[in-house]
């Protein structure tokens, strides 16, 4: 089982047990690999290089947009899953360091915090990430 997937198990088991410490540490690292899975958005209208959204090939302005897809919406995708892209997988390395940096990032902020409840819940969050990554 991967440790996205014992993430997964375990954010069901802590919210069935209404665990809120265990249930923010675990969608917070779940979160955390979603994001990194995350393809960057393709070349083209509104993507990096491309024309933005009140811009086409001639320019900005009503007269440079080119419609695609809706008439109701310039240079949208049609049908569903269309403007869909698939999500890039991780390798079981790549989850660890994640959420490796996940954990440090909580005891960080607890040792900044200093002595107190804030830090104490940093520190069990930090403990539950711990103990489902295996180490």
């Amino acid at each position: 089982m991967s440790l996205s997937d014992r993430l997964r198990t375990a954010l069901r088991d802590s919210m069935r047990a209404r665990d809120r410490v265990a249930t923010a540490a675990l969608r917070s690292a779940l979160a955390a690999l979603d994001n990194a899975g995350a393809v960057p958005p393709a070349e083209g209208p509104g993507g990096p290089g491309g024309p933005g959204p009140a811009e086409g090939p001639g320019g900005p302005g009503p007269a440079g947009l080119v419609p695609a897809g809706d008439e109701h919406f310039a240079g949208s995708a049609v049908g569903v899953g269309a403007a869909e892209v698939q999500r890039r997988s991780l390798t079981e390395a790549e989850q660890d360091a994640i959420v490796r940096a996940e954990i440090a990032e909580r005891l960080e902020a607890a040792d900044q915090y200093g002595p107190g409840p804030a830090a104490d819940r940093l520190r069990a969050e930090a403990a539950v990430l711990t103990a489902l990554r295996g180490g």
